[in-house]
């Protein structure tokens, strides 16, 4: 990303507001030169870490860290190919019940690395292949049946927001940057954030926060209905695991059939809501976890599923 330098005289004749956005955008990513997104190493002599995801499992919670702290989190497609692959096995796997995605360091997720960008055009070829990779990513986020609770410990710009409006539950710490940059930087969102951040404020608040893209803090975000709920910065993580762990709880098939209808029922009329309902009633009436929880109730204990 260009230096402090090159910001300022590039929005000299901005308005306040808008110079005062671009310096901030270049604060959260940290200082003007650190290591590139392959991980060659920067003036400093700084490495990036070996892997761009760690992935850690505790009884029925997987926490998958975005861990490019040196970028503060910034997605590359090697990031996005690792999440991906780590989404569709945790979907696969009976025995993890829900997914925490945060960030290493002080960031959730500072968006595009914007200095790879600059310094190393990308062919047709290569932009679409990074595209796709961001969508997919996004999309197994919103769609796996396995819950996903965003612990966003930090900033979380541009591509990062976008991943946090994809899970299906987010905890921001109340002091975290957060924006959608992307028409400010003559770019467009991903990660279907226009219809994600339309659900969730409406139009007209939609177009403020994605054709202005200014800043707001964690607590104004989820004071808006942008993401769930702020915490302190220290309290992200436990808060977010304590709510991984309820979630963990919850009987997985009727968990996954209330994931794949509350998004999409918004755009079907009545009738087709009732009838995906009806579907996924009598799927989940024929199953063992049903059976367990109608015993568990009359037996004054609690159940345990098995996703069965």
């Amino acid at each position: 990303m260009a230096g402090r330098g090159r910001g300022d005289a590039h929005t000299r004749d901005a308005d306040p507001a808008e110079a005062r956005g671009a310096r901030e955008l270049a604060d959260a990513h940290g200082p003007a030169e650190p290591a590139d997104a392959c991980g060659d190493p920067g003036p400093t002599g700084a490495r990036a870490p070996s892997d761009p995801l760690l992935s850690s499992r505790d009884g029925r919670i997987l926490t998958l860290t975005l861990n490019r702290p040196h970028r503060l989190n910034a997605v590359s497609l090697p990031l996005y190919d690792k999440l991906a692959g780590a989404l569709k096995e945790a979907d696969g796997r009976r025995g993890v019940r829900c997914v925490i995605l945060t960030g290493s360091g002080r960031a959730f997720c500072a968006g595009a690395d914007l200095k790879a960008h600059r310094d190393r055009p990308q062919s047709p070829g290569e932009r679409r292949r990074y595209i796709e990779a961001a969508q997919r990513a996004n999309h197994l986020i919103q769609t796996i049946g396995t819950p996903v609770v965003a612990a966003v410990n930090g900033h979380a710009i541009g591509a990062g927001l976008e991943l946090a409006l994809s899970a299906d539950f987010a905890i921001v710490a109340e002091d975290a940057k957060l924006r959608l940059p992307e028409v400010a930087l003559g770019t467009f969102v991903g990660g279907g954030a226009v219809y994600t951040m339309a659900e969730r404020v409406g139009v007209l608040k939609a177009r403020e926060i994605i054709c202005l893209g200014d800043f707001m803090s964690g607590a104004e975000a989820a004071e808006m209905g942008v993401l769930n709920r702020a915490v302190p910065a220290a309290d992200v993580l436990p808060e977010a695991t304590r709510l991984a762990h309820r979630l963990a709880r919850r009987a997985p098939i009727p968990l996954a059939a209330a994931k794949r209808l509350i998004g999409p029922a918004a755009n079907l009329s009545r009738g087709e809501a009732l009838e995906r309902e009806r579907a996924a009633l009598e799927e989940i009436f024929g199953t063992a976890d049903w059976a367990e929880g109608l015993a568990a109730f009359h037996e004054k204990r609690s159940p345990d599923f098995r996703g069965e």
